[in-house]
């Protein structure tokens, strides 16, 4: 999905069935294979994961026609388009998928629910980032390789950055590029676990900075700062719906 140009950026914290764009997913699009109604199954690996766009909107379930959880329009409150990353699926007798268990944008980090198959659309996303606090240092990797390894800014003690598995559910870009955000931002969906007033409940992104004396250190409010020639390589290789798994 193309980044949403903002004249005032979000407030970071710190800051009908399977249908497959680009890629068919095996054995649930295979009807020769016979599968057991109901089956569940996880969907992705550490090479390739989904993204579930919502064009209509949608609503996540606690589980597959159970409790309505939260309900989601097409774009977010930044008039992103609503997306998702996928974690599993539920198939029917013929291996098609009816639900996909997806991970959410909102409070509890981490929070997962079901979505009918039926309102949205799967991307293949083969990038993914790892984020290691310890050492400060952001990883991004395509198809499992490599691509770019850097140094990065992280929560201070007072207002650390979450750990834990999330994924990017929006791409920004601010109006001054040579602000605190630097030239873009990626949107993550954690948020922090101090800033519960910020607006927008404290959203984690990563993103780039105005003050690259900040690189290396424990200083932001959660968000993670890439120095901004760097950043600007991140943004145009991780789509919306890559991974990101913060470790401590």
């Amino acid at each position: 999905m193309r980044p949403l140009v903002l004249a005032s950026i979000l407030l970071l914290a710190g800051c009908s069935g399977s249908r497959i764009a680009g890629l068919s997913l095996p054995a649930s699009s295979t009807a020769a294979r016979a599968c057991g109604a109901g089956t569940v199954r996880v969907l992705g690996t550490s090479r390739v994961a989904f993204a579930a766009a919502a064009p209509r909107g949608a609503v996540a379930y606690t589980t597959p026609g159970g409790r309505r959880l939260a309900r989601f329009g097409p774009k977010n409150v930044n008039r992103y388009p609503t997306v998702f990353e996928v974690l599993g699926e539920r198939l029917d007798s013929s291996c098609r998928a009816t639900w996909y268990r997806v991970q959410l944008p909102i409070r509890p980090n981490g929070a997962a629910g079901w979505v009918r198959a039926a309102d949205v659309v799967l991307h293949p996303v083969r990038t993914r980032i790892v984020v290691d606090l310890a050492r400060r240092t952001l990883t991004l990797y395509r198809s499992g390789r490599v691509l770019i390894r850097t140094a990065v800014a992280v929560g201070a003690p007072a207002t650390p950055t979450p750990t834990g598995h999330y994924y990017v559910n929006q791409r920004l870009v601010p109006a001054e590029p040579n602000g605190p955000y630097g030239p873009a931002a990626l949107g993550v969906s954690a948020y922090s676990n101090v800033l519960t007033g910020w607006a927008q409940g404290g959203p984690i992104g990563i993103h780039g900075t105005n003050e690259p004396w900040s690189i290396g250190r424990a200083v932001s409010n959660g968000c993670i700062r890439v120095p901004n020639a760097t950043l600007a390589r991140v943004f145009a290789l991780a789509d919306a719906g890559t991974p990101v798994t913060i470790d401590a």
